[in-house]
């Protein structure tokens, strides 16, 4: 889905993941979940199966119904592990930053 996390990693809009069978979300509680916040970033090509799933106000919240470890290499990491390590560098930077603003007198709110 355009605009999600999932979305900027694998540049694409249709994956191929292998799935992996072991717990679902249940249907009949995705409009109360999406509601409260929960973002339905991916779904199986007809749309019966959440794939991918993720929190929008959270620096990297991302979880899928897939085995990236699969696909990822030293050299060549899956999309999902190379962004999820690029927030994580990325929140570290920035409260590095916040630190060191306080540390120097300066509040940042």
């Amino acid at each position: 889905m355009p605009g999600t996390k999932a979305h900027a990693a694998y540049k694409a809009e249709l994956i191929s993941e292998r799935h992996r069978h072991r717990f679902e979300v249940n249907n009949e509680y995705r409009d109360r979940l999406t509601d409260a916040g929960l973002v339905v970033s991916g779904t199986t090509p007809d749309g019966s199966l959440v794939e991918v799933i993720e929190l929008a106000d959270h620096p990297w919240f991302v979880a899928v119904q897939c085995h990236p470890e699969f696909k990822s290499k030293p050299t060549s990491p899956h999309p999902l592990f190379r962004d999820f390590i690029g927030a994580a560098l990325q929140l570290r930077k920035s409260r590095v930053g916040e630190m060191l603003h306080a540390r120097n007198g300066v509040v940042v709110a």
